[in-house]
């Protein structure tokens, strides 16, 4: 039985999060204090404190959540954990995973995230971007629903999370289109999400020449640990490949239900959770029921964890 750790994206951080990890582990501030000398603020503040409007900036959630993973993936390697025979992330989190993966550099990754996110938020004006979840309808009406609500304007499926929950995104008055169409072939729920960036898709591609642009000073070395990427739920070692792949993420779909399922093809039979929340744990639960995901927020979680892969 092999294993996989798996590193959320955005929407998993609150105020307050890794408190508890923190007061346990020293290596959580100290990766966070890391962090804050590379960004010239306090991160770790304003996860303790926030306000939570500050925290839920674009280009500050996306270093908090990727410092987050980090601490935990390096207390799990210092705590002698098993090392994972995959990791993937979700949109944001694949940053985690390249990280873990030592494809890419920790600090490396602190500046480029802070940028892909003043990039997305730079991409589109406040307001004329919106994101919206659907949920209950197949992937494919989701997808139907998009195309007939275009009408010229940008509105596609960004996020197949998990079997019935897409996310949808584009132009505010398309998604808006896109909505009612859902409703009206019996979408359970299709709400707005209360986001301003419409991440993954084609209004993200000048935000994606100017982060090739970044991305061409950056090292990126072979993986030592395979990643299933996103944008086409395959896994990948080799630098170049995993370079092309990070930024095509940035205005293409994520394949979340599609790389759960591969890391089950692949023979993937526990998981961890690293970074905040339960938020993909959540939806594994949802794609592959019999695919066990453990949290490694607290000592005993991560105790339970390191013996739950000790086994695969």
């Amino acid at each position: 039985m092999k294993s996989a750790f798996v590193f959320p994206g955005q929407g998993s951080q609150s105020v307050g999060m890794l408190s508890a990890a923190a007061e346990a582990w020293p290596m959580i501030s100290e990766t966070f204090d890391e962090a804050s000398n590379v960004l010239g603020f306090d991160l770790w503040h304003l996860c303790q404190q926030g306000p939570a409007e500050e925290l839920n900036k674009t280009m500050v959630t996306q270093p908090v959540l990727l410092t987050a993973s980090v601490a935990l993936w390096r207390q799990w390697c210092v705590s002698e954990g098993p090392r994972p025979d995959f990791v993937a992330g979700h949109s944001l989190g694949e940053y985690s995973a390249l990280v873990a993966a030592e494809s890419l550099d920790f600090i490396e990754a602190v500046k480029l995230v802070q940028l892909r996110g003043e990039l997305m938020q730079d991409a589109v004006p406040e307001g004329q971007g919106r994101m919206a979840a659907i949920l209950g309808l197949e992937d494919s009406d989701v997808v139907a629903a998009c195309e007939q609500a275009a009408e010229g304007d940008v509105v596609a499926a960004v996020n197949f999370n998990a079997p019935g929950q897409v996310v949808i995104a584009g132009s505010a008055s398309a998604v808006e289109r896109a909505i009612e169409a859902c409703k009206a072939k019996g979408a359970r729920k299709a709400m707005p999400l209360p986001v301003s960036v419409p991440s993954h898709c084609t209004l993200m591609s000048g935000a994606a020449e100017k982060l090739a642009e970044a991305l061409e000073d950056i090292r990126f070395n072979d993986a030592v640990i395979p990643v299933v990427q996103n944008v086409n739920a395959e896994p990948a070692t080799d630098a170049e490949t995993l370079k092309a792949n990070l930024l095509k993420q940035l205005y293409s779909p994520v394949l979340w239900t599609n790389s759960v399922q591969r890391l089950s093809t692949e023979g993937v039979g526990v998981a961890a959770e690293c970074g905040a929340g339960k938020v993909l744990a959540g939806l594994i639960k949802r794609i592959d029921r019999s695919l066990p995901v453990h949290g490694i927020e607290s000592p005993e979680s991560l105790a339970e964890a390191i013996k739950a892969f000790a086994k695969s």
